[in-house]
């Protein structure tokens, strides 16, 4: 009987000095703070460096893209063509954030792009019908009227002037429909870190370094076909 008694008096001391052990560890703003796991930086990548590197462009100052902080799969490619479109199409799979130019031979460029609330609102084909360089950015009535702040940069106020901050970036590409203007484009942005993502506004956005390249692949008045159900599955 005493032998159980001391037994169970053990536990419950244990119990207790274990508890107050992890209550310590716990809580106790004097201990000696814990090491923080640092992750690796990737090796710099010659071939990428260069290709995202800082470049000047009609008096404008493009920086250099953090590309190792990107998701791989995002930067500009040469891929296997997954669109079975012609040469010179442009192909939008939207649901995983890829644009695709199509080259001779079986292959396609492949862009990662940021999808803003004007890129879901468009399917179909269509016609790059006009192309710009430093485009002035004009928001439209739609977006004035859920920010009207950016009333200052509507049509009638002639738009905000080209530059590094200007939302359309370093290149547009304008969208037509029978003739029509779809209000789809495709654009140049300096927020690297929202490709890949679901974004406030705008439609397609590309890298400023991406958006350049792909306005001197182009052809004049190219097909453009956007899928807004996933092209292929996502990788």
């Amino acid at each position: 009987m005493i032998s159980s008694s001391l037994s169970r008096r053990a536990f419950l001391l244990g119990s207790l000095s274990t508890a107050a052990m992890l209550s310590a560890c716990a809580s106790n703003p004097q201990g000696p703070a814990m090491p923080v796991p640092q992750v690796p930086t990737p090796a710099a990548d010659p071939e990428l460096e260069a290709r995202y590197a800082a470049f000047e462009d009609d008096g404008h100052l493009v920086p250099a893209v953090p590309y190792q902080q990107m998701d791989p799969k995002y930067l500009r490619q040469r891929v296997t063509d997954p669109t079975g479109e012609a040469p010179g199409t442009v192909v939008v799979d939207t649901a995983n954030r890829f644009l695709y130019l199509v080259e001779e031979g079986g292959t396609a460029m492949r862009y990662g792009v940021g999808i803003g609330r004007e890129g879901f609102a468009w399917q179909g084909e269509g016609v790059i019908h006009w192309r710009q360089r430093w485009p002035r950015w004009k928001p439209p009535a739609e977006m004035i009227a859920r920010q009207p702040e950016l009333e200052i940069y509507s049509v009638a106020n002639g738009g905000m002037a080209p530059g590094i901050d200007n939302p359309l970036g370093a290149r547009a590409l304008y969208i037509f429909q029978n003739g029509e203007d779809t209000l789809y484009r495709l654009h140049g942005s300096p927020e690297w870190n929202s490709i890949g993502k679901s974004v406030s506004s705008g439609c397609v956005r590309l890298i400023n370094h991406d958006i350049v390249d792909l306005y001197d692949r182009v052809p004049y008045h190219a097909r453009i076909v956007v899928y807004q159900e996933p092209l292929i599955a996502a990788l």
